[in-house]
């Protein structure tokens, strides 16, 4: 069984679930408003939405003779906290980077002899 980061990573592979996904960002919306746009069957669009529910990112209502479909915002702040995590660790490394080609620029640019001088200070 796979862990809820992975379910929801794997649902939103598909780009017919993440373009469901953005439409119930704007507003929620039954199955067949859902299907609307898309050139297949409302089965089709109910398997897609049976793994966005398994997932966690939408869940379904009832509201008299509808079945609205609503998302679920909160399991991105899951996916968030994944991504900032990497984001942070990927802009050290890169500070890091910039940090040791500065450095080596000040050296290649220094006068002759400042290194070799320098050298000399940091070997006695």
């Amino acid at each position: 069984m796979a862990d809820e980061l992975s379910k929801v990573f794997a649902a939103l592979a598909d780009p017919t679930r993440r373009d469901m996904v953005a439409r119930l960002a704007r507003r929620d919306a039954t199955v067949g408003e859902l299907a609307e746009p898309y050139d297949v069957s409302v089965q089709a669009i109910s398997k897609h939405l049976k793994v966005l529910e398994e997932s966690g990112l939408v869940s379904r209502s009832r509201d008299a003779q509808r079945r609205p479909v609503h998302l679920e915002a909160e399991v991105f702040d899951l996916m968030t906290k994944w991504i900032e995590r990497y984001r942070r660790e990927a802009e050290e490394r890169f500070r890091r980077l910039d940090d040791l080609l500065a450095r080596m620029d000040r050296e290649v640019s220094a006068p002759s002899g400042t290194r070799t001088a320098d050298l000399e200070r940091g070997a006695s």
